[in-house]
């Protein structure tokens, strides 16, 4: 499977996003600090390269970060998920539409574990597939953005706000 995985690099929301696309479908999304960190980014196996694959994974994200695409229609490949954290992937790429916030809790009852609210903040830290599995769309049940995975070196906060400001699940702000 490696050899058939490619990756590149193109621009993201706040900075260099990093895709990887096996002949199953885009199996990791990387928001990066700096370009040149991608490669530390993808799977053991995985070729620098560009692909009709890659094309349709980098349409369809700038479709969607200037706001003319409210879906992916991509396959996605799952295999780097297993076990819930793959339940609790599925379900947030399922049934959390743009434009819409889930709670942390709400999610893991969705998934089927009511009460575990945390441990599905740590699969939210851990997704591979941030933007097109949307974790940026699960916040505090208290009505904060809560966190973002990689906010220390990558992604932030920033990324986040950005990301439901785009699909309008929250106002744009002066800062």
């Amino acid at each position: 499977m490696g050899e058939d995985t490619v990756w590149t690099t193109l621009p993201g929301p706040t900075g260099p996003v990093a895709i990887a696309v096996s002949p199953r479908g885009l199996r990791r999304l990387s928001l990066l600090d700096r370009p040149e960190r991608a490669a530390e980014h993808m799977p053991d196996g995985a070729v620098e390269g560009e692909n009709e694959r890659t094309a349709a994974v980098a349409a369809q994200l700038a479709a969607y970060l200037t706001g003319e695409r409210r879906e992916f229609d991509l396959p996605l490949d799952w295999s780097d998920f297993d076990g819930w954290q793959r339940t609790v992937l599925q379900t947030l790429h399922e049934t959390v539409a743009y434009g819409e916030t889930v709670s942390y809790g709400e999610l893991a009852a969705r998934a089927g574990r009511p009460g575990a609210a945390r441990v599905v903040g740590a699969i939210m830290g851990s997704n591979p597939i941030p933007i097109v599995v949307p974790c940026h769309r699960v916040v505090d049940s208290g009505g904060g953005l809560g966190g973002f995975s990689g906010s220390r070196r990558g992604p932030s906060m920033e990324t986040k706000r950005r990301l439901l400001t785009i699909e309008g699940a929250i106002a744009p702000t002066l800062f």
